[in-house]
């Protein structure tokens, strides 16, 4: 009867182990540990150059957004009189929010409706769109493809405020002016985020498989629809942020587009406070600037929790993107 210690070697066709070969390791079975064991010294080694400069980053991004929280729990008065990075005596940023959307009978609600109108809007239709460009780009060849892409890239380099006026003069004759179709419609448009769909739709959608979505009968537009749209959600949440956040932050389009105040986003409405704090215009009072600094502080919440709503799709696309199946 064969002891169970040798039984493997036995049943694997090999010759059976003696009790010094099973008790003592391999060199083969030696060479993980001793490799981890030379290589752990260098996993703890820090970079002293590299660590300042990441410090130098964080510092960079998360000061401003410090000096915000701060600045909204001031009063116009502490703003100047107080140090920049601290908190007052008597912080107050329950009656800023406040008075912030009370102020001129509430008007910044409507402009932080508004800003959420345009950008969520904009970023919807402009992924899908992209997508749909993107993808037609990637998986069908047709006349002139080349030279259509090409003038796609030569879009990206054009800046958007070059665009503007000429964007403006057209709206007008099609009396679109002052209207959220003016914000809207020319945000739809994403050279970028087009490229990007492009580039991500050559390997994300295999061509094998739209090939026996065809054999089985279904349709162009439905492949799209059910099989590539989905394969392309991480590159849709990609151009969604990209256009959320140049939409909301959208300032020269919408201030030429729209006139009446009840239209505006919050860029162009805090905007006008600010103006009026500083030229002391009609419905200023002392507290403007103070109240513009929390309009701008509130402003930015939506965004944030998009991103962290979002992140998790988004990084778990591009994981699996660089994984080659």
């Amino acid at each position: 009867m064969t002891s169970p210690k040798f039984s493997t070697s036995l049943e694997q066709g090999g010759p059976p182990l003696t009790p010094a070969a099973a008790s003592t390791p391999s060199k083969t079975q030696r060479l993980p540990a001793e490799a981890r064991s030379r290589r752990r010294p260098s996993a703890h080694r820090r970079s002293t150059p590299l660590t300042i400069v990441m410090l130098a980053v964080l510092a960079y991004f998360l000061l401003p957004l410090f000096w915000l929280l701060v600045a909204s729990t001031k009063s116009t008065q502490d703003l100047f009189n107080s140090f920049g990075l601290w908190f007052s005596d008597a912080p107050q940023l329950l009656s800023n929010v406040k008075a912030t959307f009370t102020q001129d009978d509430g008007v910044f609600g409507r402009w932080l409706l508004n800003t959420v109108l345009y950008a969520g809007v904009s970023a919807v239709g402009a992924a899908l769109l992209a997508a749909a460009a993107g993808y037609g780009f990637a998986k069908y060849r047709f006349r002139g493809h080349g030279a259509a892409f090409n003038l796609v890239l030569g879009a990206i380099m054009i800046p958007t405020t070059a665009l503007a006026i000429p964007t403006y003069l057209l709206f007008a004759k099609a009396e679109l002016v002052n209207t959220p179709w003016a914000v809207i419609l020319p945000s739809l448009v994403s050279p970028f985020g087009l490229y990007l769909m492009r580039i991500y739709a050559e390997d994300a959608v295999p061509d094998s498989l739209i090939e026996a979505a065809r054999m089985d009968g279904a349709g162009e537009l439905r492949i799209f629809l059910t099989i590539a749209l989905r394969l392309l959600a991480p590159g849709l949440v990609t151009v969604v942020l990209f256009t959320l956040v140049a939409t909301w932050n959208n300032y020269f389009l919408p201030l030429i587009m729209l006139n009446d105040p009840n239209l505006y986003p919050i860029t162009v409405g805090l905007s006008s406070w600010a103006a009026q704090a500083h030229n002391g215009g009609a419905g200023a009072s002392s507290d403007m600037l103070a109240l513009v600094v929390t309009g701008s502080l509130i402003s930015i919440v939506p965004l944030v929790l998009a991103f962290l709503m979002l992140q998790r799709y988004w990084q778990s696309g591009l994981a699996t993107g660089g994984v080659k199946q």
